[in-house]
């Protein structure tokens, strides 16, 4: 494997998310407390927490974990569930176990990086843009059109990050079938899954329409606990997740006992976490919408589908990036530019921004916003 580049978006993030006044740019929704996790537990989780052994624990994940998160599919089981410290470990060590360098890939832009740099690491990528020109559609021709007889993946991320899409169930079940019919492993990032705004167009989870598919999914982005560093990838090929299991040897081997635990509230609290945090971003939106409304000449705006982040267009002459460099450094407010999500695969829109709409202080964050903008005018 050749050497990774620098992960643009984790070391911007090293220097600036815990610095900048206003963090208007984060990708998961609203955390909580450990106290108001517990409060959600029930008898048998709290009595399990309070009475925690910390030894080793399964590779393969705590048994009562990968239950309640098999509970969360129609058509898998807990043996079907191997678990992760977060969902990059399980994205790094799937690419390495199902591709080598006479293999090929297909990834969709704009992504999340490691979904197209560690794949590059390893053999040769193919990309397919979502089109900005036609509210990020999916081209399942640009998809079919890519493929190659060593194609061995393919990885799409919806609801997506940076821009909120979600395609349509029929664009998704043909992925799936085209996928099923070449062979090839549908890599499916669901982290986002949950948090659409309408609630009809959420995906069916891809390890539920094919055996041979993998669901990547965490406790980090829609339930808002990135704290707990536990994903999981679920997928029916029990062989497949046998050598998964053992590429982990190499990395976390296991994870957190006390974060087992607490993830198992959290997904068996699921709905319960998912609605709250539906009705922030719910209650955020006008604000957002009011926001964008108020400097019309300068954003070109469309609230996402689904998830907590949103890719506004700047429309300004100096370029995004100077325009978030400078209200970073003036203002205190972060936002992510462009570059962060240029590819080394597809051509990106250069004039985007990323934004997150599922925290609390999102109307502190826009009103510091609106004051430096009204001052530049």
């Amino acid at each position: 494997m050749t050497r990774l580049p620098d992960f643009r978006l984790e070391t911007f993030f090293s220097r600036w998310e815990f610095a900048a006044r206003h963090h208007l740019t984060a990708s998961d929704a609203q955390s909580m407390a450990l106290g108001e996790l517990l409060a959600l537990a029930d008898d048998e989780d709290r009595a399990a927490f309070e009475n925690l052994h910390l030894g080793y624990t399964e590779t393969y994940g705590d048994p009562g974990l990968r239950e309640a998160v098999a509970a969360t599919y129609a058509r898998a089981d807990a043996g079907d569930v191997l678990c992760f410290a977060g969902a990059e470990e399980a994205l790094y060590l799937a690419m390495n176990v199902l591709l080598g360098p006479d293999d090929h890939a297909v990834v969709i832009t704009p992504n999340y990086q490691a979904a197209e740099t560690v794949p590059l690491a390893l053999c040769e990528v193919t990309g397919v843009a979502l089109d900005a020109d036609r509210d990020w559609a999916l081209d399942l021709d640009a998809v079919a059109a890519a493929l190659r007889p060593e194609t061995r993946v393919v990885s799409v991320n919806f609801p997506n990050n940076p821009t909120g899409k979600v395609v349509d169930t029929e664009t998704f079940t043909a992925l799936v079938r085209l996928c099923d019919e070449r062979g090839i492993h549908l890599f499916s990032d669901e982290v986002y899954r949950g948090l659409e705004r309408d609630p009809a167009r959420t995906l069916p989870q891809a390890a539920d329409l094919s055996a041979h598919a993998l669901s990547l999914n965490v406790t980090s982005k829609a339930l808002g606990l990135p704290g707990l560093r536990i994903g999981w990838i679920t997928c029916r090929d029990r062989a497949l997740l046998s050598r998964l299991e053992r590429a982990k040897h190499y990395t976390t081997i296991c994870n957190s006992a006390p974060s087992k635990v607490l993830a198992r509230v959290a997904i068996k609290a699921r709905e319960t976490i998912l609605g709250r945090n539906r009705a922030l971003i719910e209650r955020n939106l006008p604000a957002f919408e009011s926001f964008f409304a108020e400097f019309p000449d300068a954003f070109d705006w469309k609230a996402p589908d689904g998830g907590c982040v949103a890719y506004p267009r700047y429309l300004g002459p100096e370029g995004v990036e100077e325009f978030c460099g400078r209200l970073l450094d003036e203002a205190g407010v972060l936002l992510l530019p462009a570059s962060i999500y240029r590819s080394e695969l597809t051509a990106a829109p250069a004039d985007r921004f990323r934004i997150g709409v599922g925290r609390r202080g999102a109307e502190e964050a826009l009103d510091a916003f609106a004051r430096w903008m009204k001052a530049r005018r």
